[in-house]
């Protein structure tokens, strides 16, 4: 009796999409500062503070490991329910205006495609997800946050989505997925995701920075910087 033909499906190709300056054309963890100064819900100090870390960060000098835990510390107990639905209100308000219209194209061509396209960021579900459900984009990588009986701890899921903690996580989904990382798409503006540009098969450095622009052209990836939304 002959044996039973086993199929295997070829491996899927992934299209990964930073968020911040890639997807949308701010900072969406400054904009979150700004939209809760005008709550009245932090001083102005804080905000300060706020927008001086995110300078940090682009010149390379925050610890963004730290900087996080930190962060994440003042929604201790917050019911997350609650910060969902802030979420949402803030994205509408601030971040849905943002959206590059040739960023929202690309996610299409790649979804027109069959590709399997993924929001990849360091920030929290609470940001990623409204982006990601505006965009019709299904898969989110993305910081994780504890959260116990519906109650946000205060404490972050190591390892937060960034740099090599992209990777961590990115690694699991493509398994799950099978996922060609060969045959797979990166699109960041940002050289802290030189890890993940490494390991896909095309990188595409989109509204770069200085850093991650010079290194694209000495590799010959390809650049692309997007109109800001009219």
């Amino acid at each position: 009796m002959a044996s039973p033909v086993v199929t295997r499906r070829s491996p899927r190709i992934g299209a990964f999409f930073d968020m911040d300056k890639t997807l949308i054309a701010e900072n969406s963890g400054s904009l979150y500062m700004r939209y809760r100064y005008a709550r009245g819900e932090i001083s102005g100090m804080e905000l300060l503070k706020g927008l001086g870390a995110y300078i940090q960060y682009k010149v390379g000098m925050l610890d963004i490991r730290n900087w996080t835990k930190n962060m994440m510390l003042q929604f201790k107990d917050s019911n997350a329910l609650e910060l969902e639905q802030q979420a949402r209100d803030w994205f509408d308000e601030l971040v849905a205006p943002t959206i590059y219209p040739e960023a929202e194209e690309l996610v299409r061509k790649h979804q027109a495609q069959d590709h399997i396209v993924v929001v990849v960021s360091g920030a929290t579900k609470f940001v990623v997800q409204p982006l990601a459900e505006r965009l019709k984009i299904e898969h989110m990588l993305y910081t994780r946050l504890e959260v116990e009986g519906g109650v946000f701890t205060g404490r972050v899921i190591e390892p937060i989505c960034f740099e090599e903690g992209k990777i961590y996580w990115l690694q699991q989904f493509i398994d799950e997925h099978d996922i060609d990382l060969a045959k797979s798409w990166f699109y960041t503006d940002s050289i802290t995701d030189m890890p993940l540009m490494d390991i896909v098969g095309h990188p595409v450095a989109v509204n770069p920075d200085p850093l991650l622009y010079r290194t694209a052209v000495k590799r010959r990836w390809p650049v692309r910087f997007f109109e800001p939304p009219a």
